[in-house]
This record gives C-alpha cells, structure tokens and sequence, in this order.
C-alpha cells in the first residue's frame, strides 16, 4: 500500500497526462494564494448545500491529518470556511482545502501558509443548519471524488487520483519523471520537431 505523500514529488501535469480531462478539476478552483506547496493526500469528502457550511466545519475536527478536505459545494453568494477554520485544519495536520465554493479571512490564511484551493473570496459566511454524511462521493470541479481518492493540487491545477489506480498510477508517474529527466533538450526537440512535421505531412500541410 502506498502512502500518498509519495505523489507531493508529482506534478499535476504529469497526472493530467496519464489520467486525461475527466480527473481534473476545473480552472475556476485555484490556489488562493501563492506560492503555494504541492499539495498531495487521501480525500475526505464533504457535501455542503448552497448558503451552509456546517458539514466543512464538522469534517475539521473528524478529517485524518494528512486528509485533503474535498468540498461540494458550488456556491457562489457565502463563504464555506474562515481563517479559525482552516487555523484549526492546519493545528489538526489537514493537509489542505479544495473546495468548489468561497472562503474568507484570506489575510489571516495566506499568512497561516494554510493550502485553499477555492473558487473565490467573499466576506459573508453561510449557516450551519445543513447535516449530511461525510465521506461520501461527491463532485468538486466537475471531478467525481470518492474518499480515499489520492488528491494532488499545485499552482498548475488539481487532479484526483481514483484510489484503485493509485499504485499504478504513481509507478508510471515515477517512469515518466524519470525518462524526462534523463533527456536533454536538444533530444526533446528533435523529437518534437519530428513527430510534428509527421502530423503536418499527413495533413497535407506545405511549407
């Protein structure tokens, strides 16, 4: 079994290209300020209805440390999550927040070095009316998480890794890794150049 810090050394780009579009999260979630660290770990799934963030505040105390915090949520008028919360993630060793929704209290986050990847910011928080199981699947960016999933989030976007495929997935990543670091440049474009004027030529394409 291995464990999913393994996927920090990842960059999200080489999962994109081993896993394809369907286990990314959209553009509208990004880090919420920057730089921000890789961030790599199991999912701990949240549902959240539009206007209510008690589930959130709830998974804080329960989570795993280590725990991505994964949030459906898709509202866009409340904030899910303040700086207390994501103060106390951080004390409880959360690894991060993504969450399709908003936080506030970015100020107090950023300078925490508190890992949010979010739609936004705003100012007024939800209720805290809502109960819902944790741990259920959910979607966030478009992506079907499932707890457990291996979630890795860095300034280029965030991948969901389908728990199942989470060995193979990291082996072939570690290949990938590897045989680019082993060619230069030069090879790269020559290689480049190669396969791209072989797509042109069978497209009728004349210089």
């Amino acid at each position: 079994m291995i464990e999913t810090t393994e996927f920090a050394d990842v960059p999200t780009t080489t999962l994109a290209d081993l896993l394809g579009r369907d286990r990314v999260m959209d553009i509208g979630i990004r880090p919420l300020w920057g730089p921000v660290p890789r961030v790599a770990g199991p999912a701990f799934t949240v549902r959240c209805p539009p206007g209510d963030n008690l589930m959130l505040h709830a998974a804080i105390h329960r989570a795993p440390a280590g725990s991505v915090i994964v949030v459906e949520s898709g509202d866009l008028d409340y904030a899910l999550a303040g700086g207390n919360v994501c103060a106390v993630a951080q004390r409880r060793g959360i690894a991060g927040f993504v969450a399709d929704g908003l936080i506030r209290d970015l100020a107090e986050v950023r300078e925490a070095g508190f890992p949010v990847f979010a739609r936004g910011v705003i100012p007024i928080p939800g209720t805290k009316k809502a109960v819902a199981p944790l741990g259920e699947p959910v979607r966030c960016g478009g992506v079907r998480v499932e707890a457990g999933d291996v979630v890795v989030a860095d300034e280029e976007g965030i991948v969901a890794v389908p728990a199942a495929r989470s060995t193979d997935v990291l082996t072939a990543a570690r290949a990938k890794l590897a045989k680019e670091a082993a060619e230069t440049l030069d090879e790269w474009e020559a290689a480049h150049r190669g396969r791209i004027d072989e797509i042109l030529t069978a497209g009728g394409f004349e210089d």
